[in-house]
């Protein structure tokens, strides 16, 4: 992992995660590119309708007020979870749709 990565993993872990985490969500790096970060939301973060918000008033702000020299904006990667893949595997299997 690059320097400049785990900069950004250590704001993360100190200033976002635990907020995430009492609400049952996780975050995770997909990749740096020309000053915008791309994360996942994980957990109950991934695909719930505030997500939005989450990114906009924490991570984002969070991150480039930290790290402005890094990082001048944050997207999330919209991705269907494994978590949610293998839910919806066991309601098909289990209830014979």
């Amino acid at each position: 992992m690059s320097e400049d990565l785990k900069r950004i993993e250590a704001v993360l872990d100190q200033q976002v995660r635990p907020a995430l985490r009492a609400h049952g969500g996780e975050i995770q790096i997909d990749h740096l590119e020309d000053g915008v970060l791309y994360v996942k939301l994980l957990g109950q973060c991934a695909g719930c309708p505030s997500a939005d918000l989450t990114n906009e008033t924490l991570v984002e702000a969070e991150v480039v007020k930290a790290l402005p020299e890094l990082v001048q904006k944050v997207s999330v990667v919209q991705t269907v979870s494994d978590e949610l893949w293998e839910q919806a595997k066991r309601l098909l299997r289990d209830h014979h749709l």
